[in-house]
């Protein structure tokens, strides 16, 4: 079993920052891979960011050179998102896929007003 627990998102102007947290307990390792993703209203599902150990960190293009990931020893996954825009708006979630079976935490809302 894996408990994600996401925080750090709130309301922002367009062109602000914030910084999402994902602490991570139970099964995991540093092996397991750890991603940030985001729903807006309406939509699918979408991958932001993902984060392996050993390997260059993967962004999707809307967010390339505005966020960055990192993940610390104790399976903490931050996501620092700077140059926000009103597109960003969505609640955040983090996700991990440990032996097969994929984990999300409740996820944080990130608002940015124009």
């Amino acid at each position: 079993q894996v408990q994600l627990v996401e925080s750090g998102g709130g309301l922002v102007e367009a062109g602000g920052s914030l910084t999402l947290s994902c602490a991570a307990s139970g099964s995991i390792s540093s092996g397991n891979v750890m991603g940030w993703y985001r729903q807006a209203p309406g939509k699918q599902r979408d991958l932001v960011a993902l984060h392996a150990s050993g390997s260059a960190a993967h962004y999707t293009d809307s967010v390339k050179g505005r966020f960055t990931i990192s993940r610390d020893a104790h399976n903490t996954l931050s996501l620092q998102m700077n140059s926000l825009k009103p597109e960003d708006t969505a609640v955040y979630y983090c996700g991990t896929n440990v032996r097969g079976v994929t984990y999300w935490g409740p996820g944080t809302q990130v608002t940015v007003s124009s």
